[in-house]
């Protein structure tokens, strides 16, 4: 294994440290692993926190900042943080107006959100979980019960995160954060597997002319092992899926997100597929981001995630941002 750390166990924290030292913006908790706007808590703004296993980055902790996330909880690579970092990171950023936590459906996060939800609520804090669970490929997985949470959820932390900062009450947040969910899919494909640190080796083996159809962001199996074929081809098939269970029509917002390892420029030709399939569709590609945002470690392979796009939700998307990894408008 050859990778860029000091010590396996220091992975996490010596990632904060250097995340700190990056982003003078955050406020970053290495003892208690939070992320979190150094202004601090706006008062009478609702609060959004969401979290997750560590190496999707910039999932969550480079979404905090000024029009999305005002703190991260990240927990160990590929696991769940606890229901203590979840605690003090609600804490740390109730203005008044109550908070939102944004929560990928996987197992250990549910369960520890809701025991920090419950928490929380007991010490006086009004708190409100919405849950993220956008991916088509498989219904329960090795990590979930129902659908998967992925790329949809940089769109809900995004636009849930534009209507707090406009001063919209705790409901209305979580409502426009369930809106988007329920308008989005996503649909992964892996070429090749990413290392966890601690295990030193690829969580999967493909063989060298083999892709995973509907991979997890944690290398959980897909719908089926293929051959490996064209970029054309394999984008199709995604988005059959996602056509299928949401057919395309008018304003689209794509993401073309990289795994971790792969190229922009091959990201930037599944895109322009992309763009060409929502076409014969009826459908327009409005607005999109091509880029490494769900990541899973150095896994070789990419994700689609769609979300149909109205007035409200444009608006909403286009609203500055200020975070380290994404950033417009101001």
């Amino acid at each position: 294994m050859k990778k860029l750390i000091n010590a396996v166990g220091d992975v996490v924290p010596d990632t904060l440290r250097g995340m700190a030292a990056a982003h003078p913006s955050l406020r970053v908790d290495v003892g208690n692993r939070i992320v979190l706007r150094a202004s601090g808590p706006t008062p009478g703004k609702v609060g959004l926190v969401s979290g997750g296993g560590s190496g999707h980055e910039p999932l969550h902790a480079g979404f905090v900042g000024y029009g999305m996330l005002d703190a991260a909880c990240p927990g160990e690579v590929f696991t769940s943080p606890v229901p203590d970092q979840m605690i003090e990171a609600t804490k740390a950023v109730d203005g008044g107006a109550g908070v939102l936590h944004i929560v990928k459906n996987y197992t250990g996060d549910v369960l520890n959100f809701e025991m920090a939800a419950e928490l929380c609520a007991e010490e006086g804090a009004e708190v409100v979980s919405v849950l993220v669970n956008d991916d088509v490929a498989v219904q329960d997985s090795t990590f979930t019960a129902g659908r998967r949470g992925t790329g949809a959820t940089l769109f809900v932390e995004k636009m849930a995160g534009a209507l707090a900062e406009q001063g919209a009450p705790l409901e209305a947040v979580a409502s426009m954060a369930r809106t988007v969910n329920e308008r989005s899919r996503s649909f992964g494909v892996a070429f090749s597997a990413g290392t966890v640190p601690a295990a030193g080796k690829p969580t999967f083996d493909l063989g060298p002319a083999e892709i995973e159809l509907g991979i997890g962001i944690h290398g959980e199996p897909g719908r089926s092992r293929e051959p490996f074929r064209e970029a054309r081809e394999i984008v199709r098939v995604a988005l059959d899926a996602l056509n299928a269970d949401l057919p395309f029509s008018g304003d689209v917002l794509v993401l073309v997100n990289g795994m971790g390892a792969t190229p922009l420029m091959e990201l930037y030709i599944a895109y322009g597929e992309v763009d060409a399939y929502l076409r014969e569709k009826g459908a327009t590609a409005t607005r999109c981001l091509v880029g490494n945002y769900v990541t899973s470690l150095d896994m070789t392979g990419f994700s689609i995630t769609t979300c149909l796009l109205d007035a409200e939700l444009t608006s909403l998307w286009d609203h500055p941002v200020e975070t380290p990894g994404l950033r417009w408008g101001r």
